[in-house]
């Protein structure tokens, strides 16, 4: 049997966890595509960072001065919203390997640590948002893969349940997302999960719904930042906003969010309205307050020096 490519109902046979071993060490597919993410996004940074200013090597310090604050960020910014289970075992918090991230806490932190790293090192805090944010979004694209491969950070049920039971069969489950999203075999097989309780079913695929949403946002991040509407400093406010209303509409899928206390808030949804705001004020702060100049013009001005 092809592992990769033939999955049945009555023969479950699911991608692996682990990219590859030696030995007693292992390299997980989770791992791969974070690492992956983090390296693209490096990439876009050094080939556009001296368009606009920056230096290489201060954008490779800077990642590698703020990538472990941003790991952390998104540690703990999930265990603020899973208190309960962390509060008597102090230890637990660190324990990345047990899994538990939140991507919103490594955005803020990661913006934060921007914020004094560029202080530090007497750059423009807005030169350097703007390359971040596409870095952003093709990072947070190559790691949703990583959920795919853990079988996480999925939707529910495809059809819903009605009553404790699958509103769709098997086959009919199957059916929407081969037939009607017309996804490859191997992405339908491993959306195929046992729930522990009541059998297996069939998921929608919001890992793969919002890496296309980062992808295209991406694209469009890209474009914009050649055209003479963009200033210096808006991308951060166009991923801020792109980014957080493909996960507002995406987070009423998700089987595992976190809610803000006993409000049946999600906190994922709250945060994205935030920074929707958030984008709409700089977009606004930098043609009013900081008067930030086009971004045309910054690449137009190193290009003559």
């Amino acid at each position: 049997m092809n592992r990769l490519l033939i999955h049945t109902v009555d023969d479950p046979d699911f991608l692996p966890r682990t990219l590859v071993e030696f030995g007693p060490f292992s390299v997980e597919f989770y791992a791969f595509f974070i690492v992956l993410g983090i390296l693209a996004a490096l990439g876009l940074g050094l080939l556009e960072g001296p368009k606009i200013g920056l230096k290489r090597d201060y954008i490779v310090d800077g990642l590698i001065i703020i990538l472990p604050f941003a790991v952390l960020g998104t540690r703990l910014w999930y265990v603020i919203f899973e208190w309960e289970r962390y509060a008597g075992d102090i230890g637990a918090m660190f324990r990345f390997w047990d899994g538990g991230l939140a991507i919103h806490g490594g955005i803020v932190t990661a913006i934060v640590a921007s914020y004094i790293y560029t202080k530090v090192r007497g750059m423009d805090i807005w030169k350097t948002l703007d390359l971040v944010a596409p870095g952003f979004l093709v990072a947070q694209a190559f790691g949703r893969w990583g959920n795919f491969f853990n079988q996480e950070a999925h939707g529910g049920v495809i059809g819903g349940m009605e009553n404790g039971d699958a509103a769709l069969s098997l086959d009919e489950q199957r059916e929407f997302l081969s037939g009607t999203l017309r996804l490859p075999e191997f992405i339908v097989n491993n959306m195929y999960i046992p729930d522990g309780v009541e059998g297996a079913f069939y998921y929608h695929p919001t890992f793969l719904y919002e890496s296309l949403w980062n992808l295209v946002g991406l694209g469009v991040v890209l474009i914009l930042r050649r055209t003479p509407f963009i200033r210096s400093g808006d991308l951060i406010a166009v991923y801020l906003i792109w980014y957080s209303i493909g996960r507002f509409f995406i987070e009423f899928m998700r089987t595992d969010a976190l809610f803000i206390g006993d409000t049946g808030l999600r906190a994922a949804q709250v945060t994205s309205v935030a920074l929707v705001l958030l984008g709409a004020a700089v977009l606004i702060m930098n043609r009013t307050i900081f008067k930030r100049p086009r971004y045309r013009s910054v690449l137009e001005e190193n290009a003559e020096s």
